[in-house]
């Protein structure tokens, strides 16, 4: 009998529940509300992925906000018994890869000072500090790094750059 692992589908506003107690476990006193997570999963412009185990259990989520040519990665967790596993990285790069077809040139995000991990992995996937939020993150007060990407243009794409 085969085991399939971890799997990334589209989240909804059925997986509240679970995403909010991922938020609040991770998150802390810096979760957002329930009543915003609600507001997050079903806003116009947004694409939530969920995160699930074998048993279709959410165990991570990650969120992309898209206005025009930008793009804002919202948030990213993944449940603590599952770090180190790649599971972020894979939740990225498909928030990446829907920005892409969506026509996004540009993907920004905020990442806690303090958080050498996060900001590790965004660095891995071509992200670049461009500036600080002094403070951002209340209440402890944690400045943010402001990081950007740029997305190569959609005529750039590998099947029409083997035309040229």
């Amino acid at each position: 009998m085969t085991t399939r692992g971890p799997e990334l589908r589209l989240a909804t506003a059925a997986d509240l529940d679970a995403i909010w107690a991922i938020e609040s476990a991770v998150f802390g006193a810096e979760a957002w509300s329930r009543a915003s997570m609600r507001e997050e999963l079903t806003a116009d412009h947004r694409h939530y992925l969920a995160l699930t185990d074998e048993s279709g259990a959410v165990r991570g989520y990650a969120g992309l906000l898209v206005v025009g040519q930008e793009g804002d990665i919202q948030t990213i967790a993944v449940d603590p018994g599952l770090r180190g596993a790649g599971h972020g990285r894979a939740l990225m790069e498909a928030l990446l890869a829907e920005a892409g077809r969506r026509g996004v040139r540009e993907v920004f995000l905020e990442v806690r000072a303090d958080n050498p991990v996060a900001r590790g992995l965004y660095e891995q996937l071509g992200f670049v500090e461009i500036g600080i939020r002094p403070r951002y993150y209340q209440p402890e007060g944690i400045d943010a790094i402001v990081m950007r990407l740029l997305l190569a243009p959609a005529a750039e794409n590998t099947h029409e750059r083997g035309n040229r």
